[in-house]
């Protein structure tokens, strides 16, 4: 079975994938014209979310994941042999890969410069390119084909270009929903916090109200303008939108086609096949 985990600054999620897909050549030759829906949960036995801890031992997350596959039954010495991890936090990073080594006994595949991805980066320097973005892109490009735009709501509104050609051209990067709520809560004395929920009406009757229309409806209109600006340079791209909330603010645009909670995971599963 393999582990994939994805560390975002806020948050870290970790996919635990059956024996059936580690092997799987068919998902690094799928034709794109195919139907994609639900090619991300093929497989997909469980997932978890938990806080991102920089200050978290090697010893401390392995507890955590053993108390995530014991959901199931199975163990670190029986059933683990494989891990794929990206992170944006370097001290995860090597807590996780000292994790690895320690409790399961093997290197985990790191999406880091020298790893295969299959995919040309052709930005000025590719190592500065976040290794969730290169995830998501080539998931984007193995579920869809080329040109597609993955926009990924975490920490950062994420914009991921890729070519018809299967190339990752660079992007946009754009203030997170929830950090923005932040900084709008921190700035102004007379707002306070709010749960982000879907707005009952774009005209807020209160100022909960209000300010919940005015992420989300604003946020939405973010995406169209990025993208309809993506369209005149990359042509006709399919758009795909993963991360945590998604779900809340494609259906308010008019450019997201497709939603993908675990496209990052099923780019790490990828990866991992094309580095074995």
């Amino acid at each position: 079975m393999l582990l994939a985990i994805d560390v975002g600054n806020t948050q870290t999620v970790v996919g635990l994938f059956g024996d059936e897909v580690a092997d799987d050549d068919a998902l690094l030759d799928v034709d794109p014209a195919a139907a994609a829906v639900g090619r991300c949960e093929r497989g997909l036995l469980d997932h978890w979310r938990i806080h991102t801890n920089g200050r978290r031992t090697s010893d401390e997350y392995a507890l955590q994941v053993q108390e995530f596959l014991g959901f199931h039954g199975f163990s670190f010495d029986d059933d683990i042999d494989g891990i794929a991890i990206s992170s944006v936090v370097p001290s995860a990073t090597a807590a996780f890969r000292e994790m690895t080594e320690k409790y399961f006994g093997f290197r985990p595949v790191v999406l880091e410069p020298g790893v295969k991805t299959g995919m040309p980066i052709l930005t000025e320097n590719p190592r500065e390119v976040g290794a969730d973005r290169i995830a998501n892109a080539v998931a984007g490009l193995d579920l869809f084909g080329g040109p597609v735009v993955v926009i990924d709501f975490g920490t950062a509104t994420t914009y991921d270009a890729i070519s018809s050609r299967g190339e990752y051209l660079g992007g946009a990067i754009a203030p997170g929903v929830e950090i923005s709520l932040d900084a709008l809560y921190v700035r102004a004395a007379a707002l306070r916090r709010v749960e982000l929920v879907e707005p009952k009406n774009v005209i807020g009757r209160t100022t909960v109200e209000s300010i919940q229309s005015g992420a989300v409806f604003g946020f939405a209109g973010q995406v169209d303008g990025i993208c309809r600006r993506l369209i005149d340079e990359l042509g006709s791209p399919t758009v795909v939108a993963t991360g945590g909330l998604a779900e809340l603010i494609a259906p308010y645009t008019a450019s997201i086609d497709h939603i993908e909670p675990w496209l990052t995971l099923h780019g790490l599963r990828l990866v991992f096949a094309r580095n074995q």
